[in-house]
């Protein structure tokens, strides 16, 4: 079926990204591989050719233009490129609402310029040693002292949390007030107190800088809160998970529809038993069951992606894009693989890296057990 989420001036976007791709990022990933980081200068160059804060207003360098259509064409080459060590996503999905959304007009004019250039990399720091998908469990305390809070605690698994400039911080303004006490705070690299533990040693995604953060005392200007009053932390939270998921979804896509591909052409080449492997009927019937099931998902998340661009996706839809194509993910690589044989265990082949990239997937934004719960309450039972 044919696809209509794009429009011309999303598919020329589409090209400048791919250039963008080719020329800075794809010669050198398998390096950033090996050490485990990107350079800092492949954020400023993504910067000089558009490719963060579309939703930053013009009079802070964005383009000042809500269409998550733009995001998506981003996620989509990346992923599709087998580039995820960069943390643009994250950078653009998840941490640019809450800086856009959630600051006045002094916090924008210190963040945002920085943000769109790529001179100032974000992160957001939620996961905790002992609290994960339950954000009702965060330990991270800030304690008001005059016109700073001091913020102790433990984050752990923050992506992009070695080059991070800006952090989102979640918080306890008053732990007994559960939910209804957490706020979000913005910590700024330097900041007395503030330190990064290791470099986190993954099984894929390893050009991805994952990290340890520490807060020790750290005093932040009362100045760096975001939102009015103490106490919204968890609603701000709520009300930006759906574009989150719904980005992780969109990823979800892009890497089965890139293996199914190169799994298509490898089934085409190669040999067995005197013919090419694609002409037997099991392959066949594994290639049409997946090819099948990843185009009904991509026709469910662009759909997503409308209903967000309306202001109209729900917390339980974006669950339901979120498990299901992050499941259907591991699916199609994991079949994909099988079909490569031995070759497939060869990281020399795509498929294998995107195996082990792919794993997080139904981890990180909320487990796919917590989206089925989200989901099952919505029944009322």
């Amino acid at each position: 079926m044919q696809r209509d989420l794009f429009e011309e001036e999303h598919l020329l976007f589409q090209e400048t990204v791919r250039e963008f791709m080719a020329r800075e990022v794809l010669p050198h990933h398998p390096q950033w591989e090996k050490e485990g980081i990107v350079p800092r200068d492949v954020w400023k160059k993504a910067g000089e050719v558009g490719i963060f804060g579309f939703s930053v207003p013009e009079e802070y360098g964005g383009a000042g233009v809500t269409d998550f259509r733009y995001n998506t064409v981003i996620v989509e080459e990346i992923i599709r490129s087998g580039a995820s060590g960069l943390g643009f996503s994250l950078h653009n999905d998840v941490v640019a609402p809450y800086l856009v959304d959630l600051t006045d007009d002094e916090q924008k004019q210190r963040w945002l310029p920085g943000f769109v250039s790529g001179e100032l990399i974000t992160a957001i720091a939620m996961t905790e040693p002992g609290a994960g998908s339950d954000l009702q469990g965060v330990r991270t305390t800030a304690v008001r002292d005059g016109d700073h809070y001091v913020i102790n605690g433990q984050k752990t698994f923050i992506t992009n949390g070695i080059n991070a400039d800006l952090v989102v911080v979640v918080a306890k303004t008053d732990p007994e007030l559960g939910a209804r006490g957490t706020t979000l705070f913005v910590v700024e690299r330097g900041t007395e107190g503030f330190t990064r533990g290791r470099n986190l040693d993954k099984i894929g995604m390893k050009a991805q800088d994952t990290a340890e953060l520490f807060f020790e005392n750290v005093r932040v200007p009362a100045a760096n809160r975001l939102g009015a009053t103490d106490g919204q932390g968890f609603v701000q939270l709520m009300n930006n998970l759906p574009q989150e998921r719904l980005s992780i979804a969109v990823g979800a896509v892009a890497a089965a529809e890139a293996v199914l591909e190169q799994t298509i052409e490898y089934c085409r080449t190669r040999q067995a038993f005197g013919r090419s492997i694609g002409s037997f009927q099991n392959t066949r019937f594994v290639l049409a069951e997946l090819a099948t099931e990843t185009e009904i998902a991509r026709h469910y998340v662009d759909k997503c992606v409308t209903a967000l661009n309306a202001g109209r996706l729900s917390v339980v839809d974006a669950a339901k894009a979120k498990w299901w194509t992050t499941e259907l993910q591991n699916k199609v690589i994991d079949r994909c693989l099988q079909l490569h044989g031995g070759y497939g265990y060869m990281m020399e082949y795509p498929v294998a890296k995107a195996w082990v990239d792919s794993r997080v997937q139904t981890i990180y934004g909320g487990t796919t057990e917590i989206m089925k719960e989200i989901i099952g309450r919505s029944f009322g039972f």
